[in-house]
């Protein structure tokens, strides 16, 4: 079902929108339909949050559709747990697919081209192993050497690929190579594979297939078999553009319904036509790795918790700290869509999170590092019900009861014995305000037997209570609380950047990524909530006032064991440490 355009959304500008805008005013395409196409290889990353922010966008944007299509073409690295995770991914960032494809469903058609190629002259069985072709194929500055399997007759090129699909060959015996000019200067132009002979089971096609078609070629084909007009991809794949472009003219599915009968004949609509491949940059993050080779790598090393641990640049892990669908499509929004490769600050990201859950996230109290505040001027089991307002910036969030004693855990740091300068916060014999409870003097500072801090006594200024004239005393500091009587123990998970560095792929001082690994980029501490943000649901988050943005642990959390992850502090931390 095509998306009907917002006419109410502002009008983007970037040189995407403009081709496609461009070609609708033409005529040259009535509708626009446009394609996500993972590799189910591996987690998708932030940088897939990108491509499928634009590759949606776009179809929503000008009442198009656009598919998402698993590029299925290499069993030994695929797994159905990926397939799960990438659909769940999509979904959770807001977008819904107009059909779930798989490059498998078009197997039979690829080999159908492929009969058709080779008819054509225009492809030919190698018997070059892989690190032959290497030396063939020449190098940036010397043109390639012909195979010399290259003249094979179009009868001997056709028997030997029906053997190949029938499974008479070893794995890597052989290939199916496009017949194209081993002089170009593309290299990728120089006789590529289109086909390589590969026994494994796949995961949807069983051991139907002893050769599997290559990512270019497959993908390519995809593209024209589901009428793909704008094909969206990274600049990487701008120098295949050519073979692309050679793969689609020579097999011309969009006038060659003969090929698509496999498809036609169980009840698919027949939608081939000529897709265009436009390359925008890519989203690369400082302080983070976005190779899915170097991310498996962490995961089976056992360096991180897994594929969805907060620390991850996976979307399973960011989502799992707290970040939401509406921060990661505004920081796609904040990318726009440019040719030119960048490095984007990771303050970036972080502030787009900041932006939406200053607005969306209730707010409530909570202490990591808790000491001990007893009021002594208030009775033993003292207690009493506190109003506060939810949002501080929205009377729409409405308001909660928060019990208050006279015994309060406070943040340790608010607490200096040897105040350093500028210190605003509590210290012997000074007073600071108790949000929203009133005024409080620390008294009395009681250390164990080892010197150690224990617990302050104070009192409360009972004139003091918000409303009365004792409140407008001239205070420096205000401090949170929760009532210690009444507060539920929880596990805090204070999650940083995970690595130190801002470009942990840069190995010039001879040391790799995981040399770079943060130290610090989880610690987790036994901390307090107050009752109501204990009752959190997983993945429901809050500012803990004075601390930062909390998610409660989508896992792990239960109202009766309380589980957050800090998902990005108040402020920026690292912007003094470049």
């Amino acid at each position: 079902m095509s998306a009907t355009p917002d006419p109410t959304a502002p009008v983007r500008q970037d040189f995407v929108r403009q081709i496609v805008r461009d070609d609708l005013a033409s005529g040259k395409h009535d509708a626009i339909k446009t394609r996500f196409p993972p590799e189910p290889n591996g987690y998708l990353h932030i940088g897939h949050a990108k491509a499928i922010c634009l590759d949606f966008g776009i179809a929503s944007e000008f009442g198009g559709v656009c598919n998402l299509r698993l590029d299925d073409t290499n069993p030994i690295k695929e797994d159905p747990e990926y397939v799960a995770a990438i659909q769940e991914d999509v979904r959770w960032l807001g977008f819904e697919w107009n059909e779930l494809r798989h490059a498998s469903d078009y197997f039979e058609v690829f080999y159908l081209a492929a009969e058709k190629l080779v008819r054509q002259g225009d492809a030919f069985v190698c018997d070059l192993s892989a690190e032959q072709v290497r030396e063939y194929r020449g190098s940036l500055t010397e043109p390639g050497r012909p195979s010399p399997f290259r003249d094979r007759s179009v009868e001997e090129n056709l028997d030997l690929l029906r053997r190949m699909r029938a499974g008479e060959f070893a794995d890597g015996s052989r290939t199916l190579r496009a017949k194209i000019d081993m002089a170009a200067g593309n290299i990728n132009l120089r006789d590529p594979a289109l086909y390589r002979v590969k026994k494994v089971p796949h995961q949807n096609t069983g051991d139907a297939w002893p050769i599997y078609p290559m990512y270019d070629y497959a993908h390519s084909l995809s593209d024209a078999i589901e009428g793909i007009t704008h094909s969206l991809c990274t600049l990487e794949f701008e120098d295949h553009r050519p073979l692309y472009d050679w793969c689609v003219d020579k097999v011309d599915l969009a006038n060659s319904p003969e090929l698509l009968k496999p498809l036609t004949d169980n009840r698919l609509p027949f939608e081939a036509r000529k897709p265009r491949q436009i390359e925008f940059s890519r989203a690369n993050l400082n302080y983070t790795v976005m190779s899915k080779r170097k991310l498996m790598a962490l995961v089976q090393a056992g360096l991180v918790d897994g594929w969805d641990d907060p620390r991850m640049p996976t979307l399973q892990g960011i989502r799992r700290r707290g970040y939401t669908p509406a921060s990661l499509r505004l920081f796609a929004e904040r990318l726009g869509v440019s040719k030119q490769n960048s490095l984007i600050d990771f303050s970036v990201l972080e502030g787009c999170l900041r932006e939406d859950l200053d607005a969306a996230a209730p707010r409530r109290m909570a202490v990591v590092e808790p000491l001990k505040l007893v009021l002594t001027n208030l009775a033993d089991h003292h207690a009493e019900t506190l109003t506060f307002p939810n949002h501080p910036k929205d009377e729409s969030f409405g308001s909660r009861e928060v019990p208050f004693s006279n015994e309060l855990w406070i943040e340790h740091d608010d607490f200096a014995e040897v105040p350093p300068k500028g210190f605003k916060r509590l210290i012997p014999g000074g007073e600071v305000r108790l949000r929203g409870a009133g005024i409080v003097r620390c008294d009395e500072v009681v250390k164990d037997d080892a010197g150690n801090l224990v617990e302050l006594r104070g009192t409360l200024d009972p004139e003091s209570r918000p409303g009365m004239e004792g409140a407008n005393r001239k205070i420096k500091g205000t401090i949170h609380w929760v009532s210690a009587r009444h507060a539920v123990e929880a596990e805090i998970r204070l999650y940083d950047r995970l690595f130190s560095v801002p470009n942990p792929d840069d190995d010039s001082d001879g040391k790799t990524y995981q040399d770079h690994l943060n130290p610090d980029s989880r610690r987790t501490a036994t901390g307090y909530v107050e009752p109501s943000a204990a009752q959190a649901a997983p993945e429901q988050t809050f500012q803990f006032e004075r601390l930062g943005y909390f998610s409660a642990d989508r896992r792990d959390h239960t109202p009766a064991k309380p589980v957050f992850n800090r998902s990005v502090t108040l402020r920026d931390i690292w912007a003094g440490k470049a």
